[in-house]
């Protein structure tokens, strides 16, 4: 009994010694690009050993290897707790259009895009990277159709709503480069108003 005991915490601590790795490398990326990246500087960020990577992921690459899936699954969990609490009724596509479009930006979009440009150049991340791109648009996709009640069946309302997810991107895009907020929010409202033309069509 008493080494189940044992064995518990400390599986649970080597549990959050491993997210404090992934968050870490999630942090860093955003603000300092992949090649600046380094072990070293993850695990000081992190507040843990060097061992530790190597313990939980081998290498580098195994870290950010990790990295890339939690960085999809954290993005995902964020969607799902965003559309939990989306209003009904008026303004429910303009709350649904602006939640999809702030996906886009901050800190894990930040790390996204770090590992998109790192992987254009790196043959081993290249398909881990797309691997994740390709299930975070599928999952985004899916669920704007599901959030906007449309029909993934109609053709002109999955063409709106992929054009308005790679919309989404560029804005997310544009974000890091200058404040974008204003013109941001007029191209929400137009994207809002678009779909809801879409979904009265579609009825």
């Amino acid at each position: 009994m008493s080494s189940t005991r044992t064995r518990e915490p400390q599986q649970e601590r080597g549990i959050a010694t491993r997210l404090k790795l992934l968050d870490a490398a999630i942090v860093c990326l955003a603000e300092l690009g992949w090649r600046d990246t380094t072990v070293t500087v993850v695990t000081q960020r992190a507040g843990v050993s060097r061992g530790a990577v190597q313990h939980y992921f081998n290498d580098r690459d195994g870290l950010f290897a990790a990295a890339v899936e939690h960085v999809a699954d954290t993005r995902l969990a964020e969607l799902r707790l965003r559309t939990s609490a989306l209003p009904t009724g008026k303004g429910r596509t303009l709350a649904i259009v602006d939640g999809l479009v702030d996906l886009h930006l901050g800190e894990l979009f930040g790390a996204t895009l770090q590992l998109c440009v790192a992987a254009s150049a790196d043959p081993v991340l290249r398909p881990k990277v797309a691997a994740m791109e390709d299930q975070m648009g599928r999952q985004l996709f899916f669920a704007a159709m599901e959030l906007l009640a449309l029909d993934p069946d109609d053709a002109t309302a999955r063409t709106t709503i992929q054009a308005f997810l790679d919309s989404a991107r560029g804005l997310g895009l544009a974000s890091f480069i200058a404040d974008d907020s204003v013109r941001r929010k007029g191209v929400i409202r137009r994207w809002a108003e678009l779909i809801e033309t879409t979904s009265t069509a579609a009825g």
